[in-house]
């Protein structure tokens, strides 16, 4: 009998180890929320529950009842969503700690929103973006995966300096500590490196899904027809079809794609391919295209989400000129992209005819696009300079 005393001791001693240490792990997970929670309220707290606004001349000239989703205003762009969500998992999953780097290659506004979120939550942020983006991103904004690796090497390094009882603990395997760590440009402080990864990170569709979608549904009140947004990692249009979808089939969901993206063909033949490629000319730059922030040339794992019924293609004059009409007549100062989602939601209302409420995103402010979007030397350089008096670029009077 008492290797069978013995055998319930340790299996009642292995449920007691195991009980411990999930009581310990759910302790550790709920003080991490707790830590969140008190973040939350301060600057993250700004960030969502923006309110639906109606664009009268667009909903006047084509019949629809159009109104706009997140135009973030001073607080942004709608990045600020993806950004809180990316940090927020990570520190909940112990992938980054309080003190930690978060990276990130960015064309602009997520390096941006990471950069204002990261202190929020007592991170530091370093972003790498292309040199052909709008010079607002710079300055506002500051290779991402490798700058991770070196963040999270540093910390390594650091530990095994401390754990070493030497007379000289600057010098490790031949090298100065001291030399590395000014190499690398991290503190002494770092607590480690984590990619945001905003492509890949399905972190990004749910900020979507699980806020700007229910956002959507709730303030029109399930009463919508149709949503159209342009994609870049794709985390906006998954997210918010997704969630539009499971809440309601027959609401329609498309796309709206830039020049020298590949996304309209894949969606409309079910291949990944642009015109330019179709006419067997390659380009210095793929993305020929004054937008920023959207258009791309493989699925990335966001988009994979999508619950789409359609694509419509746009080009940069169509963008500009919305962007010049909404400015006159509805005040709207816009970027890029916002003004290729605005282009979508008219193509949207002539192919579905007047009555219908649609719904697109207004993502970015054009106070990041000074310097190209909105700067008439530019445009007139690329041949774009708007002209139009109305919506006749659009095939309206």
């Amino acid at each position: 009998m008492a290797p069978v005393r013995t055998a319930a001791a340790a299996s009642l001693l292995s449920v007691a180890i195991i009980s411990y240490f999930l009581c310990k792990t759910t302790q550790n997970k709920y003080s991490q929320r707790k830590k969140l929670q008190k973040r939350r309220n301060g600057l993250v707290a700004a960030i969502g529950n923006t309110p639906l606004i109606r664009i009268n001349s667009l909903s006047d000239a084509t019949g629809y009842f159009g109104e706009s989703r997140v135009l973030e205003s001073w607080r942004g762009s709608v990045k600020d969503r993806v950004a809180v969500k990316i940090i927020e998992e990570a520190l909940e999953s112990g992938a980054l700690a309080e003190g930690g780097v978060v990276t990130e290659g960015s064309a602009g506004s997520t390096a941006i929103s990471l950069a204002t979120v990261a202190p929020a939550y007592g991170c530091r942020c370093h972003v790498v973006i292309p040199d052909d983006a709008a010079m607002e991103k710079h300055k506002e904004g500051s290779s991402a995966r490798r700058r991770a690796l070196e963040a999270s090497e540093l910390l390594s390094t650091c530990r095994k300096e401390n754990q070493i009882n030497a007379s000289d603990s600057s010098q490790i395997n031949g090298h100065s500590i001291s030399e590395e760590k000014q190499n690398m440009n991290f503190s002494s402080e770092c607590k480690g490196g984590f990619f945001a990864d905003q492509f890949e990170n399905l972190a990004n569709f749910r900020s979507h899904y699980e806020g700007t979608g229910p956002e959507i549904w709730e303030q029109t009140g399930g009463k919508l027809d149709a949503f159209i947004a342009a994609a870049g990692t794709g985390g906006t249009v998954a997210g918010v079809s997704q969630f539009l979808k499971d809440k309601n089939s027959n609401i329609k969901c498309f796309l709206i794609d830039p020049p020298g993206s590949g996304l309209y063909n894949k969606i409309t033949s079910g291949v990944m391919y642009t015109r330019e490629e179709a006419e067997g000319r390659r380009l210095k730059n793929p993305f020929d295209t004054i937008t920023e922030g959207i258009g791309i040339n493989r699925l990335t794992e966001n988009f994979m989400m999508t619950k789409l019924d359609g694509a419509f293609r746009s080009t940069d004059i169509e963008a500009v000129e919305m962007s010049r009409y909404l400015l006159k007549n509805d005040g709207l100062f816009i970027g890029s992209s916002s003004a290729m989602n605005c282009v979508g939601a008219v193509r949207v209302a002539k192919a579905l005819g007047s009555g219908h409420p649609i719904v697109t995103i207004l993502c970015d402010s054009g106070m990041r696009h000074l310097s190209k979007f909105h700067n008439a030397e530019y445009l007139s350089e690329h041949e774009l300079t708007p002209s139009a008096t109305g919506l006749e670029f659009l095939g309206l009077s």
